[in-house]
């Protein structure tokens, strides 16, 4: 299901790192509830949302242990802190990365750091036009949610912030304070 080598290639070919950022996502368009059974859409979204950043954290986490330092940002989502019931796949695999972001918080520190960021609606799709986005990205309480600049800015701040480990920063205009019936950028 998910090619353990060639991350084993890209660490042995990267060598050693001090900060690694796992921004890696999938979504399906397809609505998903729990009770839906579709193996291929829970295996599809796992494996990149979860599986593949947990690899790479296992390639390159004990070279950063072994030099005393290192950062991991997880880029998450806002559907771990707020899911939807509809998007199950993607929520739950988003929920699983932040439950390992706390464990390896746990298990690595004081050496290694390990962040979440999680995102509002910050890129569009091929599900919506430019009008659509723009209605849906003003759903927050800052009537904006989180744009690319925004993410980075997120990114940096916790890379140099040295007291920060173990957490999800929200970078969403509010978003995960509103309710909704469903995923709101597929509304």
């Amino acid at each position: 299901m998910f090619d353990l080598k060639g991350k084993r290639a890209l660490a042995a070919r990267v060598g050693e790192i001090d900060i690694l950022i796992n921004n890696a996502a999938l979504t399906s368009a397809k609505y998903q509830s729990l009770l839906v059974k579709d193996d291929a859409y829970w295996d599809l979204e796992f494996a990149l949302n979860t599986i593949a950043p947990i690899t790479l954290m296992q390639e390159f986490v004990p070279g950063m242990l072994k030099r005393g330092r290192g950062v991991v940002i997880n880029i998450s989502s806002i559907s771990a802190q707020r899911p939807n019931a509809l998007h199950a796949p993607y929520a739950s695999s988003k929920a699983a990365l932040e439950a390992a972001n706390t464990m390896l918080a746990l298990a690595l520190a004081p050496h290694v750091r390990v962040v979440g960021v999680a995102p509002g609606l910050t890129l569009t799709s091929n599900l919506l036009t430019d009008a659509q986005f723009q209605a849906r990205h003003k759903m927050a309480l800052l009537e904006r949610s989180s744009t690319p600049a925004d993410v980075a800015a997120t990114v940096r701040f916790a890379l140099d912030n040295g007291s920060i480990t173990g957490t999800t920063l929200l970078v969403d205009g509010g978003q995960h304070l509103m309710r909704f019936e469903r995923d709101f950028s597929l509304m």
